[in-house]
């Protein structure tokens, strides 16, 4: 399988993207090879200064670079040799099997919505999340691919992302929660209603109701459903707040007692990585007719490693044709509802 990365994406590319693909390399299968792409002089002397082999890599050039606070679709336009340009269309040629990006995420999702375009009944794609937590991993989707959504998108993200929950993490019948300000039938806006009634229509999905935000912690669901612009708010709200309760528990443990502080460390350490969103790697773009994956911008090598390995799963699993299939015999069709 051939997986290609987006070298250049990221705060700390392309050092830790690299680092992260010669870190996947040692778990994939001997006949797997990864293609990196982005600016071949900054790779070749990045591989250099780890002395890595060059068995199973791949650079394919790419001279210009998507910025982090660039315009999706205008930078498209206007970088046709971007790395993030260059991957999309390599996926579109059957080039490549899969892509990774942690890179410019509103142009990764254009790009790869424009050259790969959306599975067969699939209207807009969503980037699904998974969020740790003491349940088990709740899969959250959408987190920001689209910010405008009607209910039949809100209805596809379930359909996908139950999908997804039960291929990827094994859960035979993920409970389905559509996030709204109350769990009453009566709570939330119009979206939120209309989705609801397409989400108990559905016998083939196991849908729970009506999910308030604490609702993803506290064992309720397996899949949130939400809107991009809620989706994305929610993510970037939970990061900072894992960051701060695990720095102010430090602080507490220091202040208190230097040797406490280090009997604790590494119950912390343990706890950290076990809820630690590196761990599950990117995020897919469910609905692309591709497999596509998503990196958080200040994504580690760890981060990118996971993410390759997931990606692999992902299309040896056949994600693709299994979402197809469940819409292809669901009575919802694609009207715009």
């Amino acid at each position: 399988m051939r997986i290609a990365i987006d070298a250049m994406g990221g705060d700390h590319a392309p050092d830790e993207i690299i680092k992260g693909a010669l870190e996947a390399r040692d778990l994939l299968d001997t006949d797997d090879e990864l293609i990196l792409i982005g600016m071949q002089e900054d790779i070749e002397n990045c591989l250099s200064s780890v002395n890595a082999s060059p068995d199973r890599i791949r650079i394919v050039h790419a001279p210009e670079v998507i910025g982090m606070n660039e315009v999706p679709v205008e930078s498209l336009r206007k970088k046709r040799k971007s790395s993030i340009a260059i991957m999309a269309r390599m996926a579109t040629r059957q080039e490549t099997e899969a892509v990774v990006s942690a890179g410019n995420t509103g142009a990764c999702v254009a790009a790869c919505q424009l050259r790969m375009r959306n599975l067969e009944g699939v209207i807009r794609p969503g980037i699904a999340v998974i969020l740790p937590t003491v349940g088990g991993p709740v899969t959250m989707c959408d987190v920001g691919a689209n910010i405008s959504c009607k209910p039949i998108n809100l209805y596809q993200y379930a359909v996908m992302s139950s999908v997804y929950s039960r291929q990827m993490l094994g859960i035979d019948s993920p409970r389905v929660g559509l996030m709204s300000i109350g769990e009453e039938d009566v709570k939330g806006n119009d979206l939120v209603k209309k989705t609801r009634d397409l989400l108990k229509s559905d016998p083939d999905l196991n849908y729970v109701g009506n999910l308030e935000g604490r609702g993803i912690f506290d064992g309720t669901c397996d899949v949130a459903i939400c809107e991009g612009f809620v989706g994305n708010v929610v993510l970037k709200l939970t990061e900072s707040l894992v960051g701060m309760l695990f720095s102010a528990v430090k602080q507490e443990l220091v202040a208190r007692s230097t040797d406490l502080a280090m009997q604790f460390k590494p119950v912390m350490t343990e706890i950290y990585k076990k809820y630690d969103y590196h761990e599950y790697g990117g995020a897919p773009l469910l609905g692309v007719n591709g497999t596509v994956f998503i990196c958080h911008g200040s994504s580690k090598s760890r981060t990118i490693k996971n993410a390759i390995l997931a990606s692999r799963k992902f299309h040896m699993n056949k994600i693709n044709s299994r979402i197809t299939e469940f819409l292809k015999n669901s009575t919802l069709r694609p009207n715009g509802a």
